[in-house]
This record gives structure tokens, C-alpha cells and sequence, in this order.
């Protein structure tokens, strides 16, 4: 979020433990982000409808990609990038990708991913 807002994304965080949302939101005053620009909110993102945000940056433990990446598919728009820390989407064709090891970064197109996954590439039989 911090990231995002620095460069004039509007953003949204959503967080289930409170002391964390508040966390962010003094940090977010102490680095003087309008509140417009960054806002916090105590929400679980499994219960989040997430169709009206065109970009989704999260960084979650790989035994939940399967699960998300399924919410992602349902309710992202078409035009949508999903931004992944750390762990990627193990079926999802990457549109990019930065660092490596524990920093690596995964970039997908929504609509790519779709694409992809109704038409898997066809393997060739030796």
C-alpha cells in the first residue's frame, strides 16, 4: 500500500488484526499519505468482494494460492494485475517478474490467466 500510494495509486489495505490496522494507519499519517490516498481497514479479504479493484498486491503463505487464486478469477475484472511477493501462482503464465529467492516478485494479467487456463498450451508426445 505504501508503495503504491507513493506513486498515486488509491489504495486499500485490509487486515484482520487491529493492532496492525493501526499500525498502518499512524504510519501512513507519520509519512504524511492523505488518507484519501491510503486507507486501512479491518477486513478479511476472504470475505472482501474484490470486483471493483483493478490491481491486487498481497504477500500470503503458498497453502492458500489455490484457494485465492480462485477468488481472484471470480471477482477481478478483466483488465485487472495481480501482484505476487515471494510465492507465485504455480498454474499462472507470469507477465513479469523482479529479484529472486525471498524477494522475487510475480506480475499476472487477469485476462492472460484466463486465457491460459481455458486454452492450456498443448505438450508434445515423444
Amino acid at each position: 500500500v505504501f508503495a503504491a500510494s507513493s506513486v498515486g495509486f488509491q489504495c486499500t489495505g485490509f487486515e484482520i488484526n487491529s493492532v496492525l490496522v493501526t499500525y498502518a494507519r499512524s504510519k501512513a499519517n507519520w509519512r504524511g499519505i492523505p488518507s484519501n490516498q491510503a486507507v486501512f481497514v479491518k477486513k478479511d479479504l476472504w470475505k472482501t468482494d474484490l470486483c471493483s479493484y483493478n490491481n491486487v498486491t498481497a504477500f500470503l503463505a503458498p497453502g492458500v494460492m489455490e484457494v485465492l487464486g480462485e477468488k481472484l478469477l471470480k471477482e477481478l475484472p478483466q483488465d485487472a494485475l495481480v501482484i505476487f511477493c515471494r510465492f507465485p501462482f504455480p498454474n499462472w503464465p507470469q507477465k513479469s517478474t523482479v529479484g529472486s529467492g525471498l524477494d522475487q516478485t510475480f506480475a499476472y494479467e487477469i485476462s492472460s490467466v484466463r486465457s491460459h487456463l481455458r486454452n492450456p498450451p498443448k505438450t508434445e508426445m515423444k
